[in-house]
């Protein structure tokens, strides 16, 4: 039996991936801050390695004799350019030295973003970016795979949930420019890739940009209009400027001196969400493996709402 270490597993992305492990009769080890409150990830061969990214103890009992690690974890907000970079670089480069080390080193798979293609965007871009440096250095001392996901959605993601709030509403928010293009992609499409690159035949030290595979990706009018198809109603469109965007998130930074407040609207984050073009270039993917998305937003956009409402978060 295949066993197979992750990172992140209390996010949306390593819930969903844990669960499917599980069922698939994978022996997992989950590396965790803390336990989980809800009991959506017992059973299974699953084991939880209480500790950090930052400490060498747990991740050598997290990788020890695994096949494949699986790094999820990181920042995607965060009170200073620092903090990015410790968790999303400096983490991932400590996770490949240890994992480098090892008589017989396991995969590393790191899901980084499609942020880390614009660097010079925000702290956040340039430290997934220096991620993937830093796993990319480590050459062929370890075999490693790195994908950048778009905007990943489904089942259990709290960061698209204001946005079907919305839609359930009557109105759904566009942010920018009507000329903004990007990628969209199913959460379970992202974990089938992801089986896929850990299986041995798929070559190693790729950086793969995955979609749901519409050509040229989605903009804000289309991704209403499916909503709008999906709740079977109509959502008045309503756009925010990017005037009215970089006005909030420069108040945003200046209450950064609150204790504990961590706001993800920044200008950073302005920056990168007035950015013309996040649509994934799916070229080397089609070339290096036989993986292909299987979920539309047609299809998408209902099972993610069934599961908001079956966990009454809509």
């Amino acid at each position: 039996m295949p066993a197979i270490a992750v990172t992140g597993a209390n996010g949306f992305i390593g819930r969903r991936l844990i669960e499917r492990l599980c069922r698939d009769g994978v022996a997992v080890r989950a590396l965790m801050r803390r336990r989980p409150i809800e009991t959506e990830l017992d059973g299974g061969d699953l084991t939880i390695v209480k500790g950090s990214l930052n400490d060498n103890a747990a991740i050598t009992s997290l990788i020890d004799g695994v096949d494949a690690v699986i790094h999820l974890a990181g920042l995607i907000k965060a009170r200073t350019r620092q903090a990015f970079f410790d968790a999303n670089a400096e983490g991932t480069r400590h996770l490949a030295s240890i994992a480098a080390a090892r008589p017989r080193p396991p995969k590393l798979l790191l899901v980084s973003s499609l942020a880390a293609r614009e660097p010079a965007l925000s702290s956040y871009a340039a430290s997934k970016r220096a991620g993937e440096e830093a796993l990319s250095t480590l050459g062929d001392t370890l075999p490693w795979t790195i994908l950048r996901p778009p905007a990943v959605y489904g089942p259990g993601d709290p960061e698209t949930l204001s946005f079907f709030k919305g839609a359930k509403r009557g109105f759904g928010i566009m942010l920018g420019n009507d000329q903004a293009r990007f990628s969209l992609l199913h959460v379970d499409d992202l974990i089938d890739l992801i089986l896929t690159v850990l299986d041995p035949r798929t070559a190693d030290q790729l950086v793969l940009e995955p979609d749901d595979g519409r050509e040229g990706g989605h903009d804000w009018r289309g991704m209403i209009a499916a909503a709008e198809q999906a709740f079977g109603r109509k959502v008045l469109r309503l756009r925010i400027p990017k005037t009215l965007l970089s006005a909030l998130g420069l108040a945003n930074a200046g209450l950064r001196i609150l204790p504990g407040y961590t706001p993800m609207l920044t200008p950073e984050k302005v920056r990168e969400l007035s950015h013309q073009d996040w649509v994934a270039d799916r070229r080397q993917i089609l070339a290096a493996t036989e993986w292909r998305p299987a979920i539309p937003v047609d299809r998408g956009f209902p099972a993610t709402i069934d599961w908001y409402r079956l966990h009454s978060w809509l």
